[in-house]
């Protein structure tokens, strides 16, 4: 059967709702089909090839269709393609548990398996909640979180977000949380202007409000180093150990939400090691089967694990669990991730991309319209402003952002915007001339997106 373009768009205007996207518009246009991945690159069902800006949301570590990786996906499934976790162990989720907690911060020792970076979340705030109530605290059930915070979309992780647009809508079925403004140094929320100077006022008022509501607290939840889907921010350095200093001097258990930021993204293979930070919990996805398939984790402390353990009439069991839990082939994949990035020496090769970056997105930032770039390892926001001075956003309806990524399309660039910021977050086996290539047709996409008015 031979299936054309055509067809397949026609079905999937008449079938696909896809995600975070305004479906109206969607169906006034023709959508790309992508059939094929080649390394870090995306090839259409017309043969156009796209170097895959955002890393297919962000999960993309060794590029596409990695030989290596197909294997270890081929051999498992000719072994077992899934068995629950429910009564029954498995091999390959022992083997990566261990192999997780061997390069994780000091401290976590438990892994608990789910599938994506939402249930990863909920797990920990779960976890994090009952570990209270078995040291006989229940009236510690509320969660500090940042300003344009983000950590998934099923209700728990949601009601720890912060950003308006995603999670008003649902307000109502949400539990109450306790927000502290982020250290978000372009558009400070205390108007201050010198980092220098500006004492650190976002961890002052942090510190405040775990002082007023401490006996409340179960735990602060926090993207370490760079909040993604905010706005592609970046923390200043020292505002994360400032972070794990005040939960001890509080009692409050502390949760990275490392989805984004995990499996070399930053440099390292945990944001949390840039200032030495080791979490009471931790929540990983993503990167961890480098974007072949949903597998998630949270790792927690000893101590933490302990407090659950008891008589079976005591129920003190975590009764939390998913159909696909420590899945055998993404458990698979996830280990021969593993060894590429040591066979390979990938975080090696990522230092000299985050410094190439570096370099090009100095450039990037003189263009009139970019008022701001932000960088976080192997990962950057560029702002586009109306006014370079004032700062003034450009407002919503004017899609300056989706407009500057349709253009960048046309130039063999597919990425995706967060309101009027670019990202760049391409697979992290991404090469130097496929850097360039990349941050060459943003700014393509600005230019043109500009001369439009």
């Amino acid at each position: 059967m031979n299936i054309t373009t055509q067809n397949l768009q026609t079905l999937d205007k008449q079938h696909v709702w896809h995600p975070f996207t305004q479906m109206q518009d969607w169906l006034a246009d023709d959508p790309v089909i992508i059939v094929k991945g080649e390394g870090c690159w995306l090839i259409d069902s017309d043969g156009n090839r796209y170097l895959d800006g955002v890393a297919s949301m962000w999960t993309n570590v060794h590029g596409h269709s990695h030989p290596a990786l197909n294997k270890a996906l081929s051999d498992q499934a000719a072994r077992i393609e899934h068995s629950t976790l429910l009564g029954l162990a498995g091999e390959q989720s022992i083997l990566l548990a261990a192999r997780l907690i061997d390069i994780a911060p000091l401290g976590l020792s438990k892994v608990f398996y789910s599938d994506n970076g939402s249930t990863a979340v909920e797990v920990g705030l779960k976890m994090a909640y009952q570990y209270h109530c078995h040291r006989g605290h229940p009236q510690k059930s509320r969660f500090i979180r940042l300003q344009h915070a983000y950590h998934g979309d099923t209700i728990g992780s949601m009601s720890v977000g912060g950003i308006n647009i995603y999670h008003d809508t649902f307000s109502p079925l949400l539990f109450s949380t306790i927000e502290s403004p982020a250290p978000n140094c372009y558009r400070c929320p205390f108007g201050k202007e010198d980092l220098s100077s500006c004492g650190m006022a976002c961890l002052n008022a942090l510190e405040e409000l775990m002082s007023e509501y401490s006996g409340q607290l179960a735990g602060m939840i926090i993207e370490p180093l760079l909040q993604g889907a905010g706005g592609m921010l970046v923390h200043p350095e020292g505002y994360l150990r400032g972070v794990r200093s005040l939960c001890d001097r509080y009692g409050i258990l502390l949760i990275t939400d490392e989805v984004a930021t995990g499996f070399g993204r930053t440099g390292k293979m945990f944001a949390c090691e840039h200032e030495a930070v080791s979490p009471d919990i931790m929540a990983l996805s993503k990167g961890l089967c480098a974007g072949y398939l949903p597998l998630a984790a949270t790792l927690a402390t000893d101590e933490i694990y302990q407090a659950f353990l008891g008589n079976y009439t005591e129920l003190k069991t975590f009764f939390h669990g998913h159909t696909f839990t420590g899945n055998p082939l993404a458990c698979a994949v996830a280990l021969k991730s593993l060894d590429l990035f040591e066979e390979n020496n990938l975080l090696e090769s990522i230092r000299k991309r985050i410094k190439q970056l570096s370099g090009l997105l100095q450039k990037l930032a003189e263009y009139p319209e970019v008022g701001n770039v932000r960088q976080c390892g192997l990962a950057a926001g560029i702002e586009l402003v109306r006014d370079k001075i004032t700062k003034e956003p450009y407002p919503w309806a004017e899609k300056r952002g989706i407009r500057a990524c349709r253009k960048a399309l046309r130039h063999g660039i597919f990425s995706r915007p967060l309101g009027n910021t670019l990202v760049v977050f391409p697979p992290l086996a991404v090469t130097s001339e496929e850097l360039d290539f990349l941050v060459d047709g943003l700014y393509q996409g600005i230019l043109e997106s500009s001369n439009e008015g």
